[in-house]
């Protein structure tokens, strides 16, 4: 049992004596049933606002997190502290993820984090049915919000699930959300504005420095953090990159300095990953140069330096990224070495989000037949959508969302397409196990699902008919609640995969030609919005006012206040207080584009793809192929492998995009 009171819960099991903060007004309102959201500057103590109020409420505290690397960092944080706490994630075995929901169903667990996609299994759903949930966790709930810098598509699940699963309560955790996505978060979960609390975002530690980017950026990092790495007096540093070989190429002239700098990107086995990660975190490593696949669930307090060597995606990226600095309290620097040199990357990756319209077109085909079926059901796999479309997954998984609040489908339920199992008992003692019509039952299962070797595939067609003839119910519903309770007897191993969305088709005979342009505008005008934030980003740093208010002021923070020169908001502490405004240099340009380029680069590309698929690309699909944007056509056209492929990756899209446009027309 806990002590009686948050206050001696915070003291006994977590060892603080205070409250930070907002925390001690959300562990109230979540404790008084409330539903509730944190928005909390990054490194304020969110997670204690879950971790605390676990331990009073009477069932199970649900968390659903984004990142692996989340989970498994608060995981550990917990058993520090002898919080009953565990995770179901891909990469556990099936024993493991057995054990997990027992310890859930015997009320043994306080808190199960799972990833938002753990959701739509069907079979973990069936298990959360069985469960009492006192309250449901979403963090990095900006994930929530289209107007936010990570939008997810199924976070905008969330709310149904929490009805689903019949959760009276839910919390919202982030550090990244502006007045209109707080605003839209709070909305979907039908939180009182009472109830959303939100702490500064100012941190008088920080000293945010912007420095003009110069020719040779990595002697101007060298030269700025050399002084700062002196044997055994290193201060922890991380180096943020766009690009997985600027992280190599950078960590090997850090190195070449005497700075004992590794590189950390997505492109590294997730062992060497972590490796890396547990030297930084226990100091025998004092510099990381990474991609943004480094930092998320990182808690190191003494981090002195973050550095960001190339442009942040957004203002809530580099607002998330800085937050890493100086957790103790203690003074930290976070420089930008800004230019405008990697503006044309990031706009890229922006405009490879952006599907064809003939992709969306070929969607909504494919929805339009199935609607004309007598169940009007929709089957989809998601990979196989995705590669028939030609739209990448997140895109696709945005269209999906979208025809859902256009009311044309409706998501029924999510199955694993195929199930596979191996009896570890023998078949005919399994079925002596039952008597009657469930014993017949567990006949009809063994009889119908054929054994090759070790392991069995399950029809369920198969299965459905045989019932009929012998006037057994075989369901696939009761099919599967049984191998579910076979396994957990220990009678039977089951796997499963190929996850399939079912939906309704609602509206079965939507013009097909309106819809696909309406949808195509849509993704036009999200693109048009990622942009501008990128423009944002670059007006912040080259701003004449304080920095430090400027980024408050973007999260709505408008009680920005400092011991001294309040009165005309000035933090002190960045680069425009120290009197040093700067104005971004331009990125090199570019010689024109020419005909020999398109018939060195471009040719190749268009006559290959036009003798596998019979028609040469559109001016969208060569302008992704030359900047090397991926795309699900270049996987079997073998796209990386021609010459060409990302040639042009410094360029900016749209200029190439016209380019290829008037010599496809000429």
């Amino acid at each position: 049992m806990p002590p009686t009171s948050p206050q001696q819960t915070l003291r006994a099991v977590f060892g603080f004596d205070d409250f930070r903060g907002g925390q001690q007004a959300v562990v109230s309102r979540v404790l008084e049933g409330h539903s509730t959201a944190a928005i909390f500057a990054t490194g304020a103590g969110k997670s204690l606002c879950y971790q605390l109020p676990a331990l009073h409420l009477p069932y199970l505290t649900l968390v659903v997190s984004p990142l692996l690397a989340l989970m498994q960092d608060q995981l550990a944080f917990l058993a520090r502290h002898g919080v009953a706490a565990a995770s179901i994630d891909s990469t556990q075995d099936r024993k493991t993820t057995r054990d997990v929901m027992e310890r859930a169903k015997s009320g043994e667990l306080k808190i199960l984090m799972v990833s938002v996609e753990r959701l739509k299994n069907e079979r973990f759903r069936h298990f959360l049915r069985q469960v009492n949930i006192s309250l449901l966790v979403v963090d990095e709930a900006h994930c929530l919000s289209e107007w936010g810098h990570n939008f997810r598509p199924d976070y905008l699940k969330l709310p149904d699930y929490q009805r689903d699963f019949a959760i009276p309560q839910v919390l919202l955790l982030t550090a990244t959300a502006t007045p209109a996505v707080i605003d839209d978060m709070g909305e979907k979960f039908a939180i009182a504005p009472e109830n959303v609390i939100t702490t500064g975002f100012y941190r008088p530690n920080l000293e945010l420095l912007v420095s003009p980017a110069m020719e040779d950026r990595q002697q101007q990092l060298i030269n700025w953090l050399k002084p700062q790495m002196q044997p055994g007096f290193e201060a922890p540093t991380i180096i943020y990159v766009t690009l997985q070989q600027t992280a190599e190429q950078v960590a090997k002239a850090l190195a070449a300095q005497g700075i004992a700098a590794q590189a950390y990107h997505a492109g590294l086995d997730s062992s060497r990953r972590d490796e890396i990660q547990n030297q930084f975190m226990s100091g025998e490593s004092p510099c990381i140069v990474a991609t943004i696949a480094f930092g998320m669930g990182i808690d190191k307090g003494d981090i002195r330096n973050v550095v960001h060597y190339d442009l942040p995606k957004s203002i809530e990226n580099y607002s998330q990224e800085i937050g890493r600095a100086g957790r103790d309290g203690l003074p930290s620097t976070c420089l930008t070495l800004a230019g405008r040199d990697g503006l044309r990357v990031l706009e890229n990756f922006v405009y490879g989000d952006t599907p064809e319209y003939v992709g969306i077109y070929r969607l909504l085909e494919e929805i339009a037949a199935a609607g004309q079926a007598p169940d009007r059901q929709w089957e989809v796999l998601l990979f196989t959508l995705s590669r028939d479309t030609n739209i990448r997954s997140l895109p696709l998984k945005t269209l999906l969302v979208r025809l859902e609040m256009h009311g044309v489908i409706a998501p029924r339920f999510a199955f694993l397409a195929e199930y596979r199992l191996r009896y570890d008992i023998e078949p005919d003692a399994l079925v002596s196990r039952f008597e009657g019509e469930r014993a017949a039952f567990v006949r009809l299962l063994i009889d119908n699902i054929p054994i090759a070797r070790t392991w069995g595939t399950v029809d369920f067609d198969r299965l459905h008919q045989a019932g009929q003839a012998q006037q057994v119910d075989a369901s696939r519903a009761r099919v599967i609640t049984a191998l579910e309770y076979f396994q957990e007897k220990g009678w039977l191993t089951l796997e499963g995969k190929r996850m399939t969305d079912v939906y309704e088709v609602r509206q079965p005979d939507f013009a097909i030609e309106a819809l696909a342009s309406q949808l195509y505008d849509d993704c036009l005008t999200r693109e048009r919005a990622e942009i501008e934030r990128l423009h944002s980003m670059l007006a912040l740093f080259e701003s004449e006012s304080c920095l430090t208010r400027r980024l408050a002021e973007h999260f709505g923070d408008s009680s920005f206040d400092t011991p001294s020169d309040a009165e005309q908001g000035r933090c002190g502490h960045c680069s425009v207080c120290y009197g040093h405004p700067v104005k971004l240099p331009d990125a090199p340009p570019q010689p024109p584009l020419s005909d020999a380029d398109f018939q060195q680069y471009a040719r190749p590309f268009v006559e290959h793809h036009s003798a596998q698929l019979g028609q040469p690309p559109n001016a969208q699909r060569l302008a992704h192929f030359l900047c090397g944007l991926t795309m699900p056509v270049f996987t079997p056209l073998k796209a990386r492998g021609l010459n060409g492929f990302a040639v042009f990756e410094q360029r900016a899209y749209p200029e190439v995009r016209a380019w290829v446009a008037e010599h496809l027309a000429s």
